[in-house]
């Protein structure tokens, strides 16, 4: 019997010119006196001089002819996965034993069945090569099945096209087809392409396995734990449930590579690799905390594994169990009524099943209107009419993903809210809450934005975005501590002359560049003479004017400084993945800043997820609470800030004997789960300034070294002459809690922010930044600002790496709205981590 996975083309021509380049060789003469120096070529010569160019000619004109011509005829085998529903058959138990007479009976059936259709089609007829059955499953009696077909390379697209509308040719030939007495009935036919990827594996695997009630079934990549999985091989999964079941596949652990075009799990909603009824396709690392969870819409389903000759990874460990339709996780819609109440898609939030159509009224009292706020909406991405997956509230459709607290109103006491989804690609929903509104008065002692959200009044014209749509930020008078945007905004004064439009015409960024001619303008805005630029001398104070100078020796703090003594006059060149230093020293990475779990989209929270930042660690005073942030920066030691180490009365915060270290930490109510150490030594910075918290860094040795796993690993060390360029986005991470003993979050909390100008953030806190000192705000408003911790870190994404460029130090270090936290500058004390720690 064939197997369509088993290989793929069986002839593969040469497709470069350079291949019949090179297969024109000159004949060797046999006579070396006919090759002496002649007063001319004479007559002989010139004859054999037209045949040889002649034949030449003649041999590259066939070769052309063939590229140009025959070479289109060149056949392909494609490969095309469907399924047909059998309406006059019952089905059987044995049709689920591929080796049951039943079984072979029913699929040499089908495949005469699609013999017959495809050879009334023109298109298909002159290219099938046969059918093989994969499996049957129940709904009267679904076949699945492979077709092969040879096609010249010219008609690979009709045939495509063919083949995806073959439904429709058989709704009008369907008559012809099912007239011969014993011939099987149909209702559907649906096919789709074969991926590719799949095709000329050297191993293929396949397994079958019944879900039952109250069960789960283990399912695991091959060499799964103790072994990464092989390379260059298919394996699939069947999967059955019960009739009136469906199955539920909940991947406890996944880790592939990060490139879907080389290893990928794909899952469909069928027993076959139907493209048309893919659920997800997935690869890279996932957090089991946020972990991947799919639900069928029918008894059935595909679970395919694909990995191509390169790379070790672990692979993946799922549970398999089956729900009875009906069940709570794949339900939803009713009548809902009250003041206020809550919806989400099913299996929210983890992602929707296929096929699905739920239907809610909302019925609040009479005299109200209805308001539904999304606090989260990832739907499937369709075309803009929202014809794939969609909510439609009342007559609109929303598709794709929208932003936060999304919101959509009725004019009446009633809404219909529909939820559908097609059979291919799900996501991972929505959730709403709705609630009752006076029509007269939508936000009583709020503001009322133009999208119908409500927000404090205190919000209105702060500089910050807190409507969704700007409409709070608009027809404001800007008071001194703002910047006034000609287009009417006001914005955040620590957003001038940092690189980036925040007014939207401009506006913070003009009159940014105040020197005078003959001066050079410095990244902090400070104005120097052009003849102190490139004189190896730091006049700027932030090394600009020593940047991009020409020059790679001798070199100053602006310079890259290579292992073999070479200097770059690169910007940030370390760990980019371009070998700079002659050495390759600039490359020499290890680990450090890299993040294993596939980050997931989240919208509405700033929780992390687990092990999205494997650096951050947990401060504890001995057997009391946590108290401070750090970073890992080997297996031995941790950055911190002095401030944190100071001792306060008869707690001696100096001595390494009053701490107790978390690390892999992300829940504080969960420390058994984090891997504890004790502190060997205590290094504050010896010139640290509790009054200007000034050089506000310290460091810590670990009393024994820590292995790196998935949530432990440490952050890069950037050299002294990296450059944090004010906008820079970078995050602040902690549990929020304060020095003083104040109640902080319980989960790792996380928060985007930006650099700012050293300059402009100088006026704002009354000159009392230093050049060790960097301002970063936080980006996005919300009054739960307190995202950060002291002695944390700031992260920097280099190039797919990150960098510690702070250490939370001062000012509001939990990034409140308008006031910019203070931060550590990592870079300037680089020479003095080493010196320390070796690292």
């Amino acid at each position: 019997m064939m197997d369509p996975m088993d290989a793929g083309m069986r002839y593969t021509p040469k497709s470069s010119d350079k291949d019949w380049e090179q297969a024109v060789q000159f004949l060797p003469a046999t006579d070396s006196t006919k090759l002496e120096k002649k007063k001319g070529p004479g007559k002989v010569g010139a004859i054999i001089g037209v045949v040889i160019f002649a034949c030449v000619m003649a041999l590259m004109t066939g070769l052309l002819v063939w590229h140009f011509h025959f070479r289109k005829d060149i056949k392909v085998k494609k490969m095309y996965s469907g399924l047909m529903n059998i309406t006059n058959q019952e089905f059987k138990d044995a049709y689920e034993n591929p080796n049951s007479t039943e079984f072979q009976a029913l699929a040499k059936q089908v495949a005469s069945q699609l013999r017959e259709i495809y050879s009334r089609t023109p298109q298909l007829s002159r290219y099938y090569v046969d059918s093989t059955v994969q499996a049957f499953s129940q709904n009267s009696v679904i076949a699945y099945y492979l077709s092969e077909f040879h096609v010249p390379v010219s008609q690979e697209a009709a045939v495509d096209n063919t083949m995806s509308s073959i439904n429709e040719i058989l709704t009008k030939s369907q008559r012809r087809l099912t007239d011969p007495q014993g011939a099987l009935l149909f209702n559907s036919v649906e096919t789709s392409a074969v991926d590719s990827r799949m095709f000329a594996k050297s191993s293929i695997q396949r397994f079958s396995a019944r879900t039952r009630p109250n069960t789960a079934i283990l399912i695991e990549s091959p060499g799964f734990p103790n072994y990464p999985y092989p390379p260059n091989t298919l394996v699939q999964w069947q999967l059955r449930a019960d009739p009136n079941n469906v199955i539920k596949l909940d991947f406890r652990t996944f880790n592939l590579e990060g490139d879907c075009k080389n290893d990928f799990v794909k899952v469909y909603d069928s027993l076959a690799a139907i493209e048309s009824r893919i659920m997800a396709e997935k690869c890279g690392y996932y957090s089991p905390n946020d972990p991947l969870s799919f639900i069928s819409s029918g008894n059935v389903m595909l679970v395919t594994l694909v990995t191509n000759e390169e790379g070790d990874y672990p692979g993946f460990r799922a549970h398999a169990t089956q729900l009875v339709k009906g069940s709570r996780d794949v339900t939803c819609g009713g009548i809902l009524t009250g003041n206020t109440g809550t919806l989400t898609s099913p299996n929210y939030p983890k992602y929707y099943p296929p096929l699905t159509k739920c239907e809610w009224t909302i019925q609040v009292p009479s005299n109200m209107n209805v308001k539904l706020l999304f606090s989260k909406f990832m739907m499937s991405k369709g075309d803009p009419k929202c014809q794939k997956d969609y909510v439609q509230v009342n007559e609109e459709k929303l598709c794709g993903e929208l932003p936060t607290n999304t919101v959509r109103t009725s004019k009446t006491n009633q809404m219909t809210v529909i939820f559908y989804s097609d059979a291919s690609y799900v996501d991972r929903g929505f959730n709403a809450i709705f609630t009752a509104f006076e029509p007269t008065n939508p936000c009583p002692d709020k503001f009322l934005c133009s999208n119908t959200r409500c927000v404090s009044h205190d919000l209105r014209c702060d500089g910050w975005n807190d409507c969704g749509d700007s409409s709070d930020e608009k027809k404001c008078n800007c008071d001194s501590t703002m910047i006034s945007c000609r287009n009417g905004l006001c914005k955040p004064m620590f957003w001038k002359c940092d690189g980036i439009d925040d007014c939207g015409d401009r506006t913070d960024e003009m009159n940014c560049a105040s020197c005078k001619a003959g001066e050079f303008v410095c990244g902090n805005g400070k104005c120097i003479s052009d003849k102190q630029k490139c004189d190896r001398q730091n006049d700027c104070g932030d090394n600009s004017d020593e940047a991009d100078c020409g020059r790679a020796t001798p070199c100053t703090e602006s310079n890259y400084l290579c292992k073999n003594g070479q200097c770059l006059t690169k910007q940030n060149p370390e760990c980019d993945g371009v070998k700079d230093c002659e050495d390759g020293s600039d490359e020499d990475c290890g680990d450090c800043g890299t993040r294993p779990y596939k980050t997931s989209r989240i919208v509405g929270g700033q929780d992390a997820t687990e092990g999205e930042w494997p650096w951050q660690v947990s401060l504890h005073i001995k057997s009391s609470i946590h108290v401070c942030g750090a970073s890992l920066i080997s297996d031995r030691w941790l950055v911190t800030a002095a401030h944190c180490v100071q001792d306060e009365g008869s707690v001696k915060l100096s001595q390494p004997g009053s701490w107790e270290v978390y690390l892999g930490l992300h829940t504080q109510k969960q420390l058994d789960k984090a891997e504890k150490r004790y502190l060997k030594q205590v290094i504050p910075h010896p010139n640290y300034s509790e009054y200007t918290f000034d050089n506000d860094i310290a460091l810590m040795e670990l009393d024994q070294p820590v292995i790196f796993k998935d949530t432990i690993r440490p952050i890069c060390l950037p050299s002294a002459s990296y450059n944090f360029p004010a906008g820079k986005e970078v995050w602040i991470t902690g549990w929020g809690a304060t020095r003083e003993g104040g109640t902080g979050a319980t989960v790792l909390q996380k928060a985007a922010v930006r650099i700012i100008n050293s300059t402009v953030c100088d006026e704002l806190m009354k000159g009392q930044i230093t050049s060790r000192m960097t301002c970063a705000g936080i980006l996005q408003g919300g009054v739960d600002a307190c995202q950060g911790d002291s002695g944390g870190p700031l992260s920097s994404l280099g190039t797919g790496r990150m960098f510690l460029a702070g250490v939370v130090s001062w000012g509001d270090g939990c990034a409140r709205r308008n006031k910019p936290g203070i931060y550590t500058t990592v870079p300037k004390f680089r020479a003095w981590i080493k010196e320390k720690t070796g690292v």
